[in-house]
């Protein structure tokens, strides 16, 4: 299996002998898993955040994420040049491509979907304006590494940008993430986003 956490140490430290600061347009799916993600990369790139997550629900807990992001970024003493984009609230194509997949497991082929619709329309938007794209979700251990960057290298390849192929949760990013959440009081939700992950997380807690 591909070590994408040393393809990503690799790049770093090419970008580390060169010149200036690449672009990265980073997608963000929370507060806790961008603040490991921001520590790690913040000294190589200048950095805009993407809150593309139109599969979180509802609305009330798509903001809070959102809020709870922009106050990491602004309490955060080496975040301050680190921008964010926060689209307006939109289940619509979330909806569109779990129809048919609405009884899966999470981890499966609807959470492949929604990897990809994200990181789509991530890259459709780094297009001609940033060197990188990239996104956090590979820091949780509930996410599929492999997966995520097969993906964002076949979109690369699609929308003409170089993808920062990365696995955040080695050499201890997850736990790194979870001590700064920690830092910061930041919220850690206990469901992905959609409400096929919240159910199994309600059916979860009440065994």
């Amino acid at each position: 299996m591909t070590n994408y956490g040393l393809m990503c140490e690799n790049t770093l430290n090419k970008i580390s002998k060169s010149e200036g600061k690449p672009s990265l347009f980073l997608h963000a799916c929370c507060a806790p898993c961008a603040s490991y993600t921001l520590e790690y990369l913040v000294p190589f790139f200048d950095i805009t955040l993407f809150f593309y997550n139109p599969n979180i629900a509802p609305e009330s807990e798509y903001t809070f994420r959102a809020n709870e992001l922009e106050r990491l970024i602004k309490e955060h003493p080496s975040f301050g040049d680190v921008k964010l984009i926060i689209p307006e609230y939109d289940s619509t194509t979330f909806f569109e491509i779990a129809k048919g997949k609405e009884s899966l497991k999470e981890g499966g082929e609807r959470c492949f979907d929604c990897y990809r619709l994200r990181l789509e329309e991530t890259a459709k938007e780094a297009s001609g304006k940033y060197d990188f794209f990239c996104t956090t979700l590979s820091i949780s251990p509930h996410k599929n590494a492999e997966k995520l960057n097969l993906i964002g290298g076949e979109l690369a390849k699609k929308h003409g940008v170089e993808y920062l192929f990365s696995d955040f949760k080695k050499k201890g990013g997850y736990q790194r993430s979870i001590a700064l959440s920690r830092e910061y009081g930041l919220y850690r939700q206990d469901y992905c986003g959609c409400i096929f992950s919240k159910k199994e997380a309600m059916e979860r807690r009440n065994g």
